[in-house]
């Protein structure tokens, strides 16, 4: 038997003498008058003759993260949601029945503690207990050494063991809150409407992408899970509505690595009567200021480097980018036989589907895209790329469309919208028939959303932001699975 089986063993013992004798290893309720975090946060500021004078009284909860005897005393520490803390246990104070009670915890417990606080001869604050009450009883042992890099598979599949022994885990999914919250806050004072849209469409668009189909029995037909909140976006914008975001769930029915997980969420946010340079304009004060808050200054470590939020970020166009960042000469550029050639001289395999602008965009990606470190919009890009963007009025070639990228990753991807029906009815038809060639991730028709355009919709810009992807920036990770709580994974059976 392993020592961990052989400890649940234990432990389910003990779990059968409380359901005999008492007390209750499950209660019902219990309401504590501080959490830790506001407890140290009260206290810390006082002396030790400051609080012996005072002897002030805290009823706090929390789990058992370690206990250790020392003849007639006991000493652990508790960690509530919040933060963690030093209770001290007298058997001449609590009486040997109590203590006796006490003393059979187990590492993992939770429990009730009612006492004095006190600043221990070492200089710790400390709650010393007159009264300790069993919560909810334990039946698996903590992990005593956690190890990120070695368990990380664990650390995924059971995230709330991590979550519990791991207090820069729990600091990073607090740092995602945070991330949304200024995100929210600052599109609200910008007199944004926050607004839902469907998970489950009849047709999937929005972006290039395959989706995941899942069957609704009572209707008697097949849906998809949204692989972008766009088209549904745009439409209320055709309803009147000039500024709408959604802090959206969305999926893609793709691979998994450091960088994507196939459910993941993005902020997506429109505005009329605006075009890609002010939302330029726009994301860059956004971030900046959602990168303050959270780190403290515009400046956030990533992989080793610092990234800078504040300032003026670059600006380089689409074909700009390919020769002065990822050194392609204008001969390659202006030959899509030589762009092929020349992917294949540098070992990348293009499928049958990537020609064209579609090469181009592989060109992009290996040449350009693992350069650009610091905050760099790309824009003016090949029209064939962007189904859903306005051409430029002076080159009907080019969309008004940029993607925004940091650490070497697409962040952001943004246009002004082709708002003309009878062109985006073409463009439609022309991915129809790449779909029928064998491109998956080609959009497909929506009629209702031509209908809708038809009805006429302003002048407006809209833009994508990967929340995941910038929490990985601003918490400095490096895989999405870490910003994730419950990130997908390969079945174990």
């Amino acid at each position: 038997m392993s020592e961990e089986s052989e400890q649940i063993r234990i432990r389910r013992a003990r779990l059968a003498e409380l359901r005999k004798n008492g007390p209750i290893p499950y209660v019902n309720r219990f309401t504590p008058s501080h959490s830790v975090a506001d407890l140290l946060y009260k206290y810390s500021k006082f002396s030790a003759a400051e609080l012996e004078e005072q002897k002030p009284g805290a009823l706090i909860a929390g789990r058992i993260m370690s206990l250790r005897g020392h003849g007639k005393t006991l000493f652990g520490h508790i960690q509530d949601g919040t933060a963690k803390i030093q209770i001290y246990v007298k058997k001449d104070e609590a009486g040997e029945e109590e203590y006796l009670q006490i003393k059979k915890l187990d590492i993992g417990d939770i429990i009730g503690v009612d006492g004095k606080i006190f600043i221990t001869r070492t200089g710790e604050l400390t709650l010393r207990a007159s009264k300790v009450t069993l919560l909810s009883k334990s039946l698996r042992p903590l992990p005593e050494k956690w190890h990120g890099l070695k368990d990380v598979e664990i650390r995924y599949r059971q995230r709330y063991v991590d979550l519990m022994v791991n207090p820069e885990v729990r600091e990073i999914f607090k740092a995602r809150a945070r991330i949304i919250k200024e995100i929210r806050n600052f599109l609200d004072e910008m007199d944004f409407l926050e607004v839902e849209t469907p998970m489950m469409q009849p047709i999937p668009g929005g972006a290039a992408a395959k989706p995941f189909t899942t069957r609704h029995n009572a209707l008697n037909m097949d849906l998809y899970l949204r692989v972008a909140p766009e088209l549904y976006l745009k439409r209320l914008i055709v309803g009147g509505y000039d500024r709408v975001y959604e802090i959206n769930r969305s999926f893609r029915n793709e691979g998994i690595s450091t960088d994507h997980n196939p459910e993941f969420t993005m902020l997506e946010f429109y505005m009329a009567y605006a075009d890609y340079h002010m939302l330029m304009d726009l994301t860059e004060k956004m971030l900046s200021r959602t990168a303050k808050t959270v780190c403290g200054s515009t400046t956030a470590k990533y992989d080793g480097l610092d990234i800078e939020f504040g300032g003026s970020w670059a600006r380089h166009t689409f074909f700009g980018a390919l020769k002065e960042i990822g050194g392609v000469a204008d001969g390659i550029l202006n030959d899509m036989r030589m762009v092929e050639d020349f992917l294949r001289e540098q070992g990348v395999k293009t499928t049958k589907t990537e020609k064209g602008a579609k090469a181009l965009e592989k060109l992009f990606e290996v040449a350009v895209e693992p350069k650009l470190i610091q905050p760099t919009f790309i824009y003016d890009f090949p029209l064939e790329l962007s189904p859903l963007a306005k051409a430029r009025e002076d080159n009907p070639d080019i969309a008004e469309r940029f993607e925004l990228y940091i650490g070497g990753k697409e962040i952001a991807n943004a246009y002004t919208e082709l708002n003309d029906p009878e062109d985006q009815l073409k463009r439609f038809e022309r991915q129809v028939e790449m779909r029928k060639s064998g491109d998956a991730e080609a959009h497909h028709m929506d009629e209702d959303y031509i209908n809708a355009l038809e009805y006429g919709m302003p002048p407006t810009a809209g833009e994508g932001i990967g929340i995941d992807r910038l929490t990985m920036l601003l918490t400095g990770k490096t895989s999405i699975r870490e910003v994730i709580l419950f990130p997908q994974l390969k079945s174990l059976k």
